[in-house]
Protein backbone atom coordinates (compact mmCIF):
# COMPACT_ATOMS: atom_id res chain seq x y z
CA UNK A 1 0.00 0.00 0.00
CA UNK A 2 3.05 2.30 0.93
CA UNK A 3 4.76 1.67 -2.69
CA UNK A 4 1.51 2.38 -4.48
CA UNK A 5 1.21 5.84 -2.67
CA UNK A 6 4.76 6.73 -3.42
CA UNK A 7 4.05 5.52 -7.27
CA UNK A 8 0.99 7.85 -7.22
CA UNK A 9 2.95 10.81 -5.88
CA UNK A 10 5.88 10.44 -8.00
CA UNK A 11 3.63 10.32 -11.15
CA UNK A 12 1.81 13.17 -9.58
CA UNK A 13 5.04 15.15 -9.46
CA UNK A 14 6.47 14.06 -12.84
CA UNK A 15 3.08 15.35 -14.70
CA UNK A 16 3.39 18.78 -12.62
CA UNK A 17 6.93 19.20 -13.82
CA UNK A 18 6.76 18.42 -17.10
CA UNK A 19 4.92 21.75 -17.99
CA UNK A 20 1.30 23.03 -19.58
CA UNK A 21 2.55 22.76 -23.58
CA UNK A 22 2.15 19.65 -25.77
CA UNK A 23 5.09 17.72 -27.16
CA UNK A 24 6.79 19.96 -29.99
CA UNK A 25 8.07 17.92 -32.22
CA UNK A 26 6.07 14.87 -33.75
CA UNK A 27 7.29 11.18 -32.64
CA UNK A 28 8.89 12.39 -29.29
CA UNK A 29 7.33 11.48 -25.99
CA UNK A 30 8.57 14.70 -24.38
CA UNK A 31 10.36 17.74 -25.36
CA UNK A 32 13.99 17.77 -25.09
CA UNK A 33 16.13 20.69 -24.88
CA UNK A 34 19.16 20.86 -26.93
CA UNK A 35 22.35 20.27 -25.38
CA UNK A 36 25.97 21.48 -26.66
CA UNK A 37 27.24 21.03 -29.95
CA UNK A 38 29.33 23.20 -31.90
CA UNK A 39 27.46 25.91 -31.78
CA UNK A 40 26.45 26.42 -27.89
CA UNK A 41 23.69 25.42 -25.92
CA UNK A 42 20.30 25.59 -26.70
CA UNK A 43 18.89 26.62 -23.11
CA UNK A 44 17.85 29.84 -22.39
CA UNK A 45 20.26 32.23 -21.46
CA UNK A 46 23.00 30.62 -23.19
CA UNK A 47 25.78 32.68 -24.70
CA UNK A 48 25.36 33.66 -28.19
CA UNK A 49 28.86 35.96 -28.49
CA UNK A 50 27.98 39.21 -27.34
CA UNK A 51 24.36 38.10 -26.29
CA UNK A 52 22.85 35.73 -24.92
CA UNK A 53 19.94 32.90 -26.29
CA UNK A 54 16.40 34.78 -25.76
CA UNK A 55 14.42 31.15 -25.81
CA UNK A 56 15.11 27.72 -25.86
CA UNK A 57 15.75 25.16 -28.66
CA UNK A 58 13.49 21.76 -28.63
CA UNK A 59 15.21 19.16 -30.49
CA UNK A 60 13.83 17.90 -33.45
CA UNK A 61 14.47 16.02 -36.70
CA UNK A 62 14.89 18.40 -40.12
CA UNK A 63 12.17 17.54 -41.90
CA UNK A 64 10.07 16.21 -39.13
CA UNK A 65 6.61 17.48 -38.20
CA UNK A 66 6.16 20.67 -35.51
CA UNK A 67 3.02 20.73 -33.53
CA UNK A 68 1.41 23.31 -31.79
CA UNK A 69 1.72 23.34 -28.17
CA UNK A 70 -1.24 25.10 -27.08
CA UNK A 71 -4.48 26.14 -28.36
CA UNK A 72 -4.05 29.59 -30.00
CA UNK A 73 -4.07 31.73 -32.80
CA UNK A 74 -1.12 32.02 -35.74
CA UNK A 75 -0.89 35.84 -36.02
CA UNK A 76 2.22 36.09 -38.37
CA UNK A 77 5.20 34.99 -39.97
CA UNK A 78 7.89 35.49 -37.89
CA UNK A 79 11.84 34.97 -39.32
CA UNK A 80 15.07 35.16 -37.27
CA UNK A 81 17.16 36.29 -39.36
CA UNK A 82 17.41 39.83 -41.25
CA UNK A 83 18.53 37.84 -44.60
CA UNK A 84 17.26 34.78 -46.24
CA UNK A 85 18.02 31.72 -46.01
CA UNK A 86 17.12 27.96 -46.10
CA UNK A 87 15.82 28.33 -42.20
CA UNK A 88 14.63 31.56 -41.94
CA UNK A 89 11.32 31.20 -41.29
CA UNK A 90 8.39 30.48 -38.48
CA UNK A 91 5.25 32.01 -36.62
CA UNK A 92 3.98 33.96 -33.71
CA UNK A 93 1.28 32.43 -31.61
CA UNK A 94 -0.81 33.79 -29.16
CA UNK A 95 -3.84 32.52 -26.88
CA UNK A 96 -4.94 34.33 -23.75
CA UNK A 97 -2.07 32.97 -21.73
CA UNK A 98 1.13 32.91 -23.70
CA UNK A 99 2.68 34.53 -26.66
CA UNK A 100 5.32 32.57 -28.53
CA UNK A 101 7.58 32.68 -31.88
CA UNK A 102 8.77 29.60 -33.62
CA UNK A 103 11.50 29.87 -35.99
CA UNK A 104 13.20 27.24 -38.62
CA UNK A 105 9.63 25.78 -39.01
CA UNK A 106 7.69 26.21 -42.80
CA UNK A 107 3.71 26.51 -41.33
CA UNK A 108 0.99 25.35 -43.22
CA UNK A 109 -0.31 29.13 -42.91
CA UNK A 110 0.63 32.03 -40.87
CA UNK A 111 -2.77 33.15 -39.35
CA UNK A 112 -5.58 31.68 -37.95
CA UNK A 113 -6.90 29.16 -35.11
CA UNK A 114 -4.53 26.36 -34.34
CA UNK A 115 -5.21 23.21 -31.32
CA UNK A 116 -2.21 22.26 -29.19
CA UNK A 117 -1.10 18.96 -30.93
CA UNK A 118 -2.38 19.99 -34.69
CA UNK A 119 0.51 19.54 -36.93
CA UNK A 120 1.89 23.69 -37.27
CA UNK A 121 4.45 22.85 -40.25
CA UNK A 122 7.83 21.10 -41.25
CA UNK A 123 11.39 21.73 -39.46
CA UNK A 124 13.30 23.48 -42.03
CA UNK A 125 17.14 21.96 -43.15
CA UNK A 126 18.90 23.29 -40.67
CA UNK A 127 21.73 21.22 -41.38
CA UNK A 128 22.15 23.12 -44.74
CA UNK A 129 22.91 26.61 -42.86
CA UNK A 130 24.50 25.57 -39.65
CA UNK A 131 26.14 21.70 -40.38
CA UNK A 132 26.47 19.70 -36.92
CA UNK A 133 24.33 21.64 -35.49
CA UNK A 134 21.24 19.66 -33.28
CA UNK A 135 18.30 20.59 -35.17
CA UNK A 136 15.69 22.02 -33.18
CA UNK A 137 12.74 24.14 -33.08
CA UNK A 138 13.38 27.68 -31.55
CA UNK A 139 10.75 28.93 -28.82
CA UNK A 140 10.50 32.16 -27.45
CA UNK A 141 8.34 33.84 -25.48
CA UNK A 142 7.54 37.50 -26.92
CA UNK A 143 8.34 39.33 -23.66
CA UNK A 144 11.65 37.66 -24.12
CA UNK A 145 11.30 35.49 -20.53
CA UNK A 146 12.40 32.13 -20.23
CA UNK A 147 9.75 29.99 -21.84
CA UNK A 148 11.88 26.42 -19.87
CA UNK A 149 8.92 25.78 -17.70
CA UNK A 150 6.19 25.34 -20.16
CA UNK A 151 7.89 22.64 -22.09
Amino acid sequence: MFSIKIFIFVALISTALAGPWGVICAGKDKNTIRGRDRYGYGKYGAPRGERTHNGVDVSCADGSVVKAPFDGMIVRQAKPYKTDNAINDGVQIISKDYCIKMFYVKPVKYKGSIKKGEKLGILLPMQKVYPGITSHVHVENCNLSDPTSYL
